[in-house]
């Protein structure tokens, strides 16, 4: 065997896990740069949030002037975040999941695990229609009523922003879900027609 032979061999499991489920890859209509997008502003928004507490914790103990609204302002800042990098975390594969069942079927039945991940991105959809649905009046409601944190006179932050990039961000995983779901599909078939003589 002739050493590109061996390296070929060597890179042949590892395309296979790779192609052996949806994560990772690009998704259709270009979706992924969105959502990488997305999570690059989370984690901009991180790091400006350690800025700010470190201002805050320099202040209070230097200069016996704490910066006003940190406390509202990472309370907030917490929920933002989590629902804009929520799209990305699940076109990665690092949602939280059991897969021993999904990475034994891999082996053996390859299209029974493309058939339940397909399964579990669309209950996923189905989930995040159901949260975003439920989350549209209370932003509507936040709006109207001006819903704020922190104290007048003090500091005042509203919360609708946050509301809205909820909402954003459970549209975006809703979209990934069913991306995932058709791509997972679109795999099991293209195995069938394989096997098909």
């Amino acid at each position: 065997m002739t050493p590109s032979e061996q390296r070929q061999g060597a890179a042949t499991p590892a395309a296979g896990a790779a192609a052996s489920d949806s994560y990772g890859g690009p998704l259709p209509f270009g979706l992924h740069h969105l959502v990488s997008g997305m999570n690059a502003l989370g984690t901009i928004w991180i790091l400006a949030l350690m800025v700010l507490i470190n201002l805050d914790v320099f202040g209070r103990n230097l200069l016996d002037a704490p910066v006003r609204g940190v406390t509202e302002l990472v309370s907030l800042s917490i929920v933002g975040i989590v629902f804009l990098q929520l799209g990305d975390t699940l076109r990665t594969g690092r949602f939280t999941r059991a897969d021993i069942l999904l990475d034994r079927l891999k082996r053996t039945r390859p299209a029974l695990a493309d058939a339940l991940h397909a399964l579990y991105h669309l209950v996923g959809m189905v989930l995040m229609l159901i949260i975003l649905s439920a989350s549209w009046e209370p932003l509507m409601d936040s709006i109207r009523i001006r819903e704020y944190v922190g104290a007048i006179g003090d500091f005042q932050a509203p919360v609708w922003p946050i509301r809205l990039i909820m909402l954003l961000g459970l549209s975006v995983t809703a979209l990934c879900f069913l991306l995932l779901a058709w791509t997972d599909l679109r795999r099991m078939r293209s195995r069938g027609k394989a096997v098909t003589p």
